[in-house]
């Protein structure tokens, strides 16, 4: 198109703009949207009586919308002649008391301090089109111009897509002046021709003149985004240039998921505005083959608080599952964080509609009701029981969560990884967290979501009977591939156990294998107190507990002169270190020479069990190359749904079992753990967590 420059660079040539405002003539060109966009800002930062200054005024009607409405000692300057010359014949008669003058900004003719107001549409982004010396110096120039006809208290607002390079420069040159930065977003226009020509937010920079004080570094920068009338303060340059752009991405976000579905993973945080911590976090989830009808459009899917590490709500293929279920076409799930107070589903439904708006899908009806979903029509039950930090783990909490079925669960959690269950153990049903029972008068406060409790006692509530997690479930199915099934139970097994956490693998296997003799190895003494006081668990004559690191431990062991000799060696350890593809264990677990070590203090007969959480393929193939290296026989469970997967390494091949055989041996085993009298989890069959076994 012919009014379109060859280059940016253009935008800054006074010659360009001759020929743009020749070619398009009087029509009003309106770089980032009109008054009714802009007039919440304006109104806010100028008054009727200040004297205004408009740079780079172009044939926009902005300073005639805004002389209409009482704003009349306003002075428009351009560089180029043919459109000062338009707008002066356009506004003779109508608007006497506003002047156009053809004027460089980089060098005017006005007296020092002589504007209340400096006003900018798009002016700066014109001529800020790259960071080349010479652009900056221009800019330079310009800014310099600006300080010098505004007086102190004055206000340069200039109106700006924000560039990342442009937000930096701005905030950059005028905070160092000692100058109040403010950066507003402007609310999105209605006008479907507004929205479609503008994907991006448009943003104003408030700079406001302060007198330099020499020797002070003080800097005051603020953002306002269009939910916020408060400003919120942010303490770097870098800070606000990075608010600025998470607002873009969100408004490309938006963009894409209006015009067509999500071919891909989006999810987003929503944060409380006074604290700037998550509150929520969306999924967006389409499903495009299901059917459209006229009430399948969009729907919103809450979480239950709690409910949002199971596999149907924390993964991303749970989520699609769950969408396929719902019969909608876009799903938006929805999962509360902790330390958040929540009114209820009603009190939600109302925060979160106007937003949930803004990501409908296309072709959705006007007028459309979009229904708000959840597990039983509640948004959950999330108790904190204790907060605490570790000098190793760092800042856990223990909670207790309403499950399905109404079953209570008790979670310790490392706000480190906070979307992981670290340890869980049931809660037998008279131990409820305090406050709720169902009473009527409660039901406002049940609605609320987190609360904090004061400490319990109540360690004898735990159900010691129920394994929560699914790879402990595996990992004591893999006692099996001991010898003699029938005398397990009452064998006197020795069992070494590296990570201790809630305690809930090692209370289980001393508890249902009457005779055995169980060591665990934990490196993190407050662990040690987690799991006495919030986990039921205790030491005595068969559990022992060693605060040791397990590479240590495992190495003094085998340097003895005689090895102690464990039936079973169990790793249930995690990494500290996110940034390995590897959580559980640490690689230093899985290096050959130290499992040479393992085998050292492992029976003939013994079996290895490593509880394996990779998501790297490659390194993966090189812990099992590693392991088969060391333990010749080696079988593998994969946890369904999870990333876990259970390996069972043993030293001699010739005792393997072939599957037929294996899963009657682990029959055999839950038949004489089933003893009368004592708890079991009818869900619980050994040998259903064998089916799947792999030899590798």
């Amino acid at each position: 198109m012919a009014l379109l420059p060859r280059s940016a660079r253009d935008f800054g040539s006074a010659q360009y703009w001759e020929r743009f405002f020749q070619q398009r003539g009087p029509r009003a060109f309106e770089w980032y949207g009109g008054y009714l966009e802009l007039c919440a800002a304006l109104h806010k930062y100028v008054r009727p009586r200040d004297k205004v200054l408009v740079v780079g005024c172009g044939n926009s009607e902005l300073s005639e919308q805004m002389y209409d409405v009482g704003y009349q000692d306003i002075v428009n300057v351009d560089i180029s002649e043919v459109v000062i010359n338009q707008m002066r014949e356009r506004n003779a008669h109508r608007r006497p008391k506003m002047s156009y003058l053809r004027m460089d900004m980089l060098q005017m003719d006005f007296q020092d301090a002589q504007f209340q107001v400096v006003l900018d549409k798009g002016t700066l982004d014109a001529i800020l089109v790259d960071e080349e010396e010479a652009t900056l110096e221009r800019v330079d120039r310009m800014f310099a111009e600006i300080s010098r006809v505004l007086q102190v208290g004055g206000r340069y607002l200039c109106i700006s897509l924000a560039q990342a390079h442009v937000v930096k420069k701005a905030v950059g040159y005028f905070s160092q002046e000692g100058w109040m930065v403010r950066v507003h977003q402007v609310s999105g226009s209605e006008d479907g021709a507004a929205k479609q020509q503008f994907v991006l937010p448009i943003f104003v920079y408030v700079m406001t003149k302060f007198k330099k004080i020499p020797g002070s570094v003080l800097q005051i920068l603020e953002i306002c985004t269009e939910e916020q009338d408060k400003p919120v303060r942010v303490e770097s340059a870098e800070q606000l240039v990075e608010a600025v752009k998470e607002r873009q991405l969100y408004a490309l976000l938006r963009s894409q998921l209006n015009k067509n579905p999500s071919t891909s993973h989006v999810s987003l945080d929503l944060c409380d505005a006074d604290a700037g911590k998550p509150r929520y976090t969306l999924h967006v989830v389409d499903s495009p083959s299901v059917k459209a009808s006229r009430n399948n459009h969009f729907a919103i899917f809450i979480i239950p608080q709690g409910r949002e590490t199971e596999w149907l709500f924390g993964t991303e293929a749970g989520r699609k599952q769950l969408a396929a279920s719902a019969g909608f076409r876009r799903l938006i799930t929805v999962a509360l964080h902790r330390g958040q107070h929540y009114e209820g589903m009603e009190g939600i439904q109302a925060e979160l509609s106007g937003k949930v708006m803004e990501l409908a899908p296309p072709g959705l009806p006007s007028q459309q009701q979009v229904p708000f979903l959840s597990v039983g029509g509640d948004i959950g039950v999330r108790t904190i029981q204790h907060q605490d930090t570790s000098a190793m783990s760092g800042e856990y909490l223990i909670e207790d969560v309403k499950g399905d079925n109404m079953c209570y669960f008790r979670r310790l959690i490392f706000l480190s990884n906070r979307n992981v269950v670290q340890s869980e153990a049931r809660l037998l049903s008279s131990a409820a967290p305090r406050g709720q029972k169902k009473r009527k008068k409660d039901k406002k406060k049940q609605a609320s979501g987190s609360t904090e409790a004061p400490p319990t006692s109540a360690c004898q509530t735990i159900d010691r009977s129920y394994l929560c997690c699914e790879h402990h479930k595996a990992m004591v199915a893999g006692l099996a591939l001991l010898r003699n099934p029938e005398l397990l139970p009452g064998a006197q097994l020795s069992v070494l156990v590296i990570g201790l956490g809630g305690g809930s693998l090692p209370l289980f296997i001393h508890d249902y294998f009457c005779q055995s003799r169980v060591e665990a190895v934990e490196i993190d003494p407050s662990m040690l107190e987690v799991a006495t006081r919030w986990f039921g668990f205790s030491q005595g004559n068969r559990m022992k507990v060693h605060i040791s690191d397990g590479l240590d431990y495992v190495a003094e062991l085998a340097a003895a002169a005689a090895p102690a000799r464990y039936d079973a060696v169990m790793f249930d350890v995690d990494s500290k270190d996110p940034t390995l593809g590897m959580s559980c264990p640490p690689p230093a677990f899985v290096e050959t020479s130290f499992l040479q070590k393992v085998r050292t203090i492992l029976a003939p007969e013994g079996v290895f069990v490593l509880n394996l959480v990779c998501r790297d393929s490659l390194l993966k193939d090189s812990v099992l190359a590693s392991l088969k290296e060391v333990f010749p026989l080696l079988y593998a469970r994969r946890i369904e749904g999870e990333v876990n997967e259970i390996l069972f390494c043993q030293p001699h091949p010739e005792g393997k079992l072939a599957a037929p055989e294996l899963l009657e041996t682990a029959r055999t085993l839950e038949r004489t753990l089933r003893r009368p009298g004592r708890a079991w989890d009818s869900s619980y069959v050994l040998s259903d967590m064998l089916k799947a076994v792999e030899i590798v």
